[in-house]
Protein backbone atom coordinates (compact mmCIF):
# COMPACT_ATOMS: atom_id res chain seq x y z
CA UNK A 1 0.00 0.00 0.00
CA UNK A 2 1.13 3.31 -1.16
CA UNK A 3 0.71 5.04 2.73
CA UNK A 4 2.24 8.22 1.75
CA UNK A 5 -0.62 8.12 -0.83
CA UNK A 6 -3.05 7.28 1.99
CA UNK A 7 -2.14 9.88 4.64
CA UNK A 8 -2.18 12.69 2.41
CA UNK A 9 -5.69 12.28 1.24
CA UNK A 10 -6.52 11.03 4.71
CA UNK A 11 -5.10 14.91 5.68
CA UNK A 12 -7.70 16.85 3.01
CA UNK A 13 -10.60 14.74 3.99
CA UNK A 14 -10.10 15.70 7.76
CA UNK A 15 -9.00 18.86 7.36
CA UNK A 16 -11.24 21.56 9.57
CA UNK A 17 -12.51 18.58 11.42
CA UNK A 18 -9.27 18.39 14.18
CA UNK A 19 -7.42 20.46 15.77
CA UNK A 20 -3.80 21.15 14.69
CA UNK A 21 -2.30 20.66 18.00
CA UNK A 22 0.66 22.60 19.51
CA UNK A 23 4.09 20.96 19.77
CA UNK A 24 6.84 22.05 22.97
CA UNK A 25 10.44 21.93 22.94
CA UNK A 26 10.65 20.87 26.75
CA UNK A 27 14.84 21.18 28.37
CA UNK A 28 13.30 19.88 32.19
CA UNK A 29 12.14 16.79 31.13
CA UNK A 30 15.00 15.03 31.05
CA UNK A 31 19.01 15.30 30.62
CA UNK A 32 18.69 17.07 27.22
CA UNK A 33 15.85 18.81 24.84
CA UNK A 34 12.90 16.90 24.22
CA UNK A 35 10.38 17.95 21.11
CA UNK A 36 6.49 17.24 22.91
CA UNK A 37 3.97 16.66 20.18
CA UNK A 38 0.42 17.58 22.50
CA UNK A 39 -2.24 15.34 20.76
CA UNK A 40 -4.03 15.25 23.63
CA UNK A 41 -5.19 18.72 22.69
CA UNK A 42 -7.58 16.70 20.20
CA UNK A 43 -10.91 16.73 20.18
CA UNK A 44 -12.22 14.39 22.51
CA UNK A 45 -8.90 13.83 24.42
CA UNK A 46 -6.68 11.76 21.51
CA UNK A 47 -5.27 11.39 18.48
CA UNK A 48 -8.55 8.47 18.20
CA UNK A 49 -10.51 11.31 16.26
CA UNK A 50 -8.04 11.16 12.96
CA UNK A 51 -8.71 8.09 12.38
CA UNK A 52 -12.60 8.31 13.18
CA UNK A 53 -13.15 11.26 10.66
CA UNK A 54 -11.37 9.78 7.97
CA UNK A 55 -12.61 6.19 8.44
CA UNK A 56 -16.18 8.29 8.28
CA UNK A 57 -15.60 10.13 5.16
CA UNK A 58 -13.25 7.54 3.39
CA UNK A 59 -16.80 5.06 2.85
CA UNK A 60 -20.54 5.05 2.13
CA UNK A 61 -22.12 4.98 5.88
CA UNK A 62 -25.18 2.13 5.83
CA UNK A 63 -28.26 3.29 7.08
CA UNK A 64 -26.97 0.74 10.53
CA UNK A 65 -25.08 3.58 11.26
CA UNK A 66 -21.62 2.52 12.83
CA UNK A 67 -20.35 0.60 15.65
CA UNK A 68 -17.35 0.59 17.76
CA UNK A 69 -15.54 -0.78 20.31
CA UNK A 70 -13.27 1.07 22.30
CA UNK A 71 -11.08 1.04 25.48
CA UNK A 72 -12.37 4.11 25.74
CA UNK A 73 -10.44 6.73 23.66
CA UNK A 74 -11.47 5.31 19.98
CA UNK A 75 -15.30 4.91 21.33
CA UNK A 76 -15.05 8.90 21.99
CA UNK A 77 -13.87 9.73 18.89
CA UNK A 78 -16.28 7.39 16.97
CA UNK A 79 -19.22 8.80 19.12
CA UNK A 80 -17.64 12.57 17.81
CA UNK A 81 -16.95 12.26 14.14
CA UNK A 82 -20.66 10.61 14.48
CA UNK A 83 -22.47 13.11 15.61
CA UNK A 84 -20.54 15.80 13.50
CA UNK A 85 -21.43 14.24 10.38
CA UNK A 86 -25.02 13.00 11.10
CA UNK A 87 -24.61 9.46 11.78
CA UNK A 88 -26.19 7.01 14.63
CA UNK A 89 -23.17 5.32 17.21
CA UNK A 90 -23.05 2.89 19.01
CA UNK A 91 -20.23 2.17 21.25
CA UNK A 92 -19.01 -0.67 23.54
CA UNK A 93 -16.63 -0.84 26.23
CA UNK A 94 -14.91 -2.34 28.43
CA UNK A 95 -15.09 -2.02 32.57
CA UNK A 96 -11.84 -1.18 32.69
CA UNK A 97 -12.48 2.27 30.58
CA UNK A 98 -13.08 3.71 33.54
CA UNK A 99 -16.19 6.63 34.69
CA UNK A 100 -14.12 9.32 33.33
CA UNK A 101 -13.94 7.88 29.47
CA UNK A 102 -17.88 6.22 29.75
CA UNK A 103 -18.79 9.92 30.81
CA UNK A 104 -17.14 11.32 27.50
CA UNK A 105 -18.64 9.10 25.28
CA UNK A 106 -22.15 9.70 26.99
CA UNK A 107 -21.71 13.20 26.29
CA UNK A 108 -21.60 12.63 22.69
CA UNK A 109 -25.29 11.25 22.67
CA UNK A 110 -23.80 7.32 21.12
CA UNK A 111 -25.91 4.59 22.44
CA UNK A 112 -23.16 3.09 24.94
CA UNK A 113 -23.21 -0.45 26.28
CA UNK A 114 -20.05 -0.79 29.42
CA UNK A 115 -18.98 -4.66 28.78
CA UNK A 116 -17.74 -7.17 31.22
CA UNK A 117 -14.04 -7.81 31.30
CA UNK A 118 -11.50 -5.99 28.69
CA UNK A 119 -11.06 -4.54 24.94
CA UNK A 120 -11.80 -8.06 23.15
CA UNK A 121 -14.53 -8.62 25.11
CA UNK A 122 -16.04 -5.52 24.05
CA UNK A 123 -15.06 -6.09 20.43
CA UNK A 124 -16.82 -9.47 20.49
CA UNK A 125 -20.00 -7.42 21.29
CA UNK A 126 -19.48 -5.04 18.39
CA UNK A 127 -19.03 -7.34 15.82
CA UNK A 128 -22.13 -9.19 16.63
CA UNK A 129 -24.47 -5.55 16.15
CA UNK A 130 -22.49 -5.06 13.51
CA UNK A 131 -23.88 -8.76 11.88
CA UNK A 132 -27.13 -8.10 13.64
CA UNK A 133 -27.78 -4.52 12.72
CA UNK A 134 -25.97 -3.93 9.60
CA UNK A 135 -23.91 -1.05 10.94
CA UNK A 136 -20.17 -0.30 9.94
CA UNK A 137 -17.62 -1.86 12.11
CA UNK A 138 -15.07 1.56 12.65
CA UNK A 139 -11.98 -0.52 13.82
CA UNK A 140 -9.63 0.83 16.61
CA UNK A 141 -6.39 0.39 14.95
CA UNK A 142 -5.90 -2.63 12.36
CA UNK A 143 -7.71 -0.90 9.34
CA UNK A 144 -6.52 0.83 6.32
CA UNK A 145 -8.94 4.15 7.35
CA UNK A 146 -7.64 4.11 10.61
CA UNK A 147 -3.91 3.61 10.37
CA UNK A 148 -4.14 6.45 7.02
CA UNK A 149 -5.89 8.93 9.53
CA UNK A 150 -3.50 8.34 12.63
CA UNK A 151 -0.75 9.05 10.67
CA UNK A 152 -1.66 12.48 9.83
CA UNK A 153 -0.15 13.27 13.20
CA UNK A 154 3.27 12.57 11.60
CA UNK A 155 2.68 14.27 8.88
CA UNK A 156 1.38 17.61 10.84
CA UNK A 157 4.28 17.10 13.15
CA UNK A 158 7.08 17.44 10.13
CA UNK A 159 4.54 20.34 8.94
CA UNK A 160 5.38 21.98 12.05
CA UNK A 161 9.04 21.85 11.67
CA UNK A 162 9.87 18.53 13.58
CA UNK A 163 14.19 18.32 13.71
CA UNK A 164 14.34 14.71 15.77
CA UNK A 165 15.99 11.66 14.71
CA UNK A 166 13.64 9.67 16.89
CA UNK A 167 10.12 9.69 17.55
CA UNK A 168 8.77 7.45 20.81
CA UNK A 169 5.40 6.67 20.37
CA UNK A 170 2.86 4.15 22.80
CA UNK A 171 1.56 1.04 21.12
CA UNK A 172 -1.01 -0.59 22.19
CA UNK A 173 -3.40 -2.20 18.68
CA UNK A 174 -1.06 -0.35 16.68
CA UNK A 175 -2.43 2.06 14.99
CA UNK A 176 -0.80 5.57 15.79
CA UNK A 177 2.85 3.83 15.05
CA UNK A 178 1.81 1.81 12.16
CA UNK A 179 0.56 5.57 10.45
CA UNK A 180 3.91 6.83 11.88
CA UNK A 181 5.92 4.21 10.38
CA UNK A 182 3.93 4.26 6.90
CA UNK A 183 4.52 8.13 6.76
CA UNK A 184 8.33 8.17 7.15
CA UNK A 185 9.06 5.19 5.69
CA UNK A 186 12.44 4.98 7.42
CA UNK A 187 13.59 8.31 7.33
CA UNK A 188 13.17 8.70 11.34
CA UNK A 189 14.06 6.27 13.95
CA UNK A 190 10.73 5.42 15.26
CA UNK A 191 10.76 3.79 18.62
CA UNK A 192 7.61 1.95 19.69
CA UNK A 193 7.06 1.83 23.48
CA UNK A 194 4.83 -0.64 25.63
CA UNK A 195 3.91 -1.12 28.69
CA UNK A 196 5.10 -4.40 30.44
CA UNK A 197 1.60 -5.47 31.46
CA UNK A 198 0.46 -5.07 27.63
CA UNK A 199 3.38 -5.89 25.45
CA UNK A 200 1.45 -6.68 22.14
CA UNK A 201 3.99 -5.73 19.68
CA UNK A 202 7.24 -7.01 21.11
CA UNK A 203 5.32 -10.32 21.66
CA UNK A 204 4.19 -10.73 18.23
CA UNK A 205 7.95 -10.15 16.83
CA UNK A 206 9.62 -12.53 19.02
CA UNK A 207 6.80 -14.98 17.99
CA UNK A 208 7.17 -14.36 14.74
CA UNK A 209 3.32 -13.15 13.81
CA UNK A 210 0.68 -11.78 16.31
CA UNK A 211 -0.68 -13.33 19.19
CA UNK A 212 -2.56 -12.66 21.97
CA UNK A 213 -1.10 -11.57 25.55
CA UNK A 214 -2.20 -10.77 28.94
CA UNK A 215 -3.90 -7.08 29.86
CA UNK A 216 -3.44 -5.43 33.09
CA UNK A 217 -2.10 -2.45 34.37
CA UNK A 218 -2.25 1.31 34.78
CA UNK A 219 -2.76 2.27 30.72
CA UNK A 220 -4.60 -1.08 30.17
CA UNK A 221 -7.71 1.29 29.51
CA UNK A 222 -5.87 2.87 26.67
CA UNK A 223 -2.94 0.56 25.50
CA UNK A 224 -5.25 -3.16 26.23
CA UNK A 225 -5.36 -4.73 23.51
CA UNK A 226 -4.74 -8.31 23.33
CA UNK A 227 -3.30 -8.65 20.58
CA UNK A 228 -1.31 -6.39 18.09
CA UNK A 229 -2.68 -5.28 14.54
CA UNK A 230 -2.22 -7.10 11.72
CA UNK A 231 -1.26 -3.46 9.72
CA UNK A 232 1.25 -2.79 12.61
CA UNK A 233 3.00 -6.09 12.37
CA UNK A 234 3.63 -5.88 9.05
CA UNK A 235 5.19 -2.26 9.13
CA UNK A 236 7.38 -3.11 12.43
CA UNK A 237 8.72 -6.27 11.06
CA UNK A 238 9.58 -4.85 7.43
CA UNK A 239 11.22 -2.03 8.76
CA UNK A 240 13.09 -3.24 12.01
CA UNK A 241 11.31 -1.09 14.61
CA UNK A 242 12.83 -1.18 17.91
CA UNK A 243 10.69 -1.84 20.64
CA UNK A 244 10.85 -1.00 24.39
CA UNK A 245 9.30 -2.08 27.78
CA UNK A 246 7.99 0.30 30.52
CA UNK A 247 6.78 -0.94 34.09
CA UNK A 248 4.10 0.69 35.61
CA UNK A 249 5.79 2.91 38.14
CA UNK A 250 7.34 4.81 35.26
CA UNK A 251 4.53 5.75 33.29
CA UNK A 252 2.99 7.03 36.87
CA UNK A 253 6.24 9.14 36.95
CA UNK A 254 6.92 10.52 33.67
CA UNK A 255 2.82 11.11 33.84
CA UNK A 256 3.22 13.07 37.14
CA UNK A 257 6.45 14.94 35.67
CA UNK A 258 4.85 15.97 32.70
CA UNK A 259 1.81 17.76 35.08
CA UNK A 260 5.30 19.31 37.33
CA UNK A 261 6.87 20.38 34.54
CA UNK A 262 4.39 21.91 32.01
CA UNK A 263 0.98 21.69 33.23
CA UNK A 264 0.40 19.32 31.24
CA UNK A 265 -2.39 16.89 32.06
CA UNK A 266 -1.94 13.01 30.26
CA UNK A 267 -3.70 10.04 30.57
CA UNK A 268 -0.92 7.26 31.73
CA UNK A 269 -1.18 6.04 28.09
CA UNK A 270 0.01 9.69 27.00
CA UNK A 271 3.35 9.50 29.44
CA UNK A 272 4.39 6.49 28.09
CA UNK A 273 6.43 7.01 25.72
CA UNK A 274 8.21 9.59 27.77
CA UNK A 275 8.65 7.04 30.38
CA UNK A 276 10.85 4.96 27.81
CA UNK A 277 13.27 8.10 28.36
CA UNK A 278 12.95 8.66 31.59
CA UNK A 279 13.51 5.17 32.95
CA UNK A 280 16.15 4.37 30.77
CA UNK A 281 14.16 1.94 28.71
CA UNK A 282 15.65 3.77 25.45
CA UNK A 283 19.21 5.23 25.81
CA UNK A 284 19.74 7.44 22.43
CA UNK A 285 22.83 8.28 21.60
CA UNK A 286 24.94 11.63 22.14
CA UNK A 287 23.41 13.81 19.58
CA UNK A 288 20.56 12.19 18.67
CA UNK A 289 17.54 14.25 18.89
CA UNK A 290 14.73 12.81 20.06
CA UNK A 291 10.94 13.75 20.05
CA UNK A 292 7.66 12.53 22.32
CA UNK A 293 4.28 11.77 21.29
CA UNK A 294 1.97 12.53 23.92
CA UNK A 295 -1.20 10.83 22.35
CA UNK A 296 -3.93 10.88 25.29
CA UNK A 297 -5.80 13.29 28.23
CA UNK A 298 -8.42 11.11 29.34
CA UNK A 299 -6.99 11.00 33.19
CA UNK A 300 -9.15 9.07 35.46
CA UNK A 301 -11.00 10.13 37.66
CA UNK A 302 -12.02 13.68 35.89
CA UNK A 303 -9.73 16.02 38.20
CA UNK A 304 -12.80 18.69 37.74
CA UNK A 305 -15.90 15.83 38.23
CA UNK A 306 -13.91 15.24 41.66
CA UNK A 307 -13.23 19.03 42.56
CA UNK A 308 -16.89 19.44 42.15
CA UNK A 309 -18.10 16.00 43.56
CA UNK A 310 -19.71 15.00 40.75
CA UNK A 311 -21.46 11.39 39.87
CA UNK A 312 -19.06 8.49 39.55
CA UNK A 313 -15.79 9.81 40.91
CA UNK A 314 -14.86 10.40 45.11
CA UNK A 315 -15.40 13.49 46.19
CA UNK A 316 -11.73 15.41 46.88
CA UNK A 317 -11.24 15.59 50.72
Amino acid sequence: MDWTAEIEAAAGRIAGHVVDTPVLQSDVLWDRPVALKLEQLQHTGSFKARGAFNTLQSVEVPEGGVVAASGGNHGAAVAYAARKLGYRARIYVPEIAGPSKIALIERTGADLTVVPGEYADALSMAKRYEEEQGAMQVHAYDAPQTVAGQGTVMRDWEAQGLEADTVLIAVGGGGLVAGALGWLEGRRKVVAVEPMACNTLDAALEAGAPVDVAVSGVAANALGARRIGQICFDLARAQGTEVVKVPDGAILEAQKRLWQAHRLLVEPAGACALAALQWGAYVPAPDERVAVLLCGGNVSPDPMQVAMGGPGEEKSR
